[in-house]
């Protein structure tokens, strides 16, 4: 029976890759994102029993939300936060600019995750329900405020699991590490750069988009039933478990 999964900024990237993944294995997937062409362009090149269902809107605009809602599914057994993106450092200096960088990693990447959970929990399907996380690996080996705001997720996920285990519903956390073919790192990296990312795993090569959503699907699984609480690291070993 096809399952009802929620993906936000489920156009490109690792949400575009987990999209396709249920997709491709005839689940009914919502993907939720701020540019409506760039979902668009998504569910139309996403192949799959079912149309991939496109829902605009900024995650981290909580009266956007409430009034979107409405175009989310009735009932969703999975929920996939990937939503999240790395603001760029200024040269501006001073308290302020400190202040305006702080705000903008947490509103960019926490607010996204907890208001559209917050908004879809009385939707979750109990027993059964799945909530995935997409953290950072700079949550485990710090990076500024944008490593702060993503480790802020594993702790945030604690108090979910918590909350939700009582229902039958599980809540978990990927760690990715460095992953090509997404936006998150702007332009393409040069091969320089891919040399030395090769060199800090275990396995000889970077992660892509589909390693990611392996690693969703895995936790979103019912063969996962009694996994919840957890994170799980997808690095290819360039940060080894703790």
């Amino acid at each position: 029976m096809p399952r009802s999964v929620v993906i936000s900024g489920g156009g490109t990237g690792i949400g575009r890759a987990v999209a396709a993944w249920f997709a491709r294995h005839g689940d009914q997937v919502t993907i939720v994102g701020r540019r409506a062409e760039v979902l668009r362009s998504a569910a139309e090149d996403i192949e799959g029993k079912y149309p991939v269902v496109t829902v605009a809107v900024d995650l981290a605009d909580p009266v956007a939300l409430e009034r979107a809602v409405n175009r989310l599914p009735q009932q969703v057994d999975v929920l996939v936060n990937n939503a999240g993106s790395r603001g760029t450092r200024t040269r501006n200096s001073g308290l302020s600019a400190v202040a305006e960088r702080w705000r903008r990693d947490f509103d960019n990447n926490v607010l996204p995750v907890v208001l559209l959970t917050e908004a879809v929990l009385p939707r979750l399907t109990r027993p059964g329900g799945r909530v995935v996380t997409i953290s950072s690996i700079a949550a485990l080996r710090g990076n500024g405020a944008y490593g702060a705001v993503k480790a802020a997720l594993l702790s945030w996920n604690h108090t979910l699991a918590q909350e939700l285990g009582p229902g039958g519903i599980t809540a978990n956390v990927v760690v990715p590490g460095y992953v090509a073919g997404t936006e998150f790192f702007g332009t393409s990296p040069n091969e320089a750069d891919l040399v030395r990312r090769r060199a800090q795993t275990l396995v000889g090569r970077v992660g892509e988009p589909d390693d990611i959503a392996a690693a969703v699907a895995f936790l979103a699984s019912p063969e996962a039933g009694y996994i919840t609480g957890e994170f799980l690291n997808s690095n290819g070993g360039a940060l080894l478990g703790r």
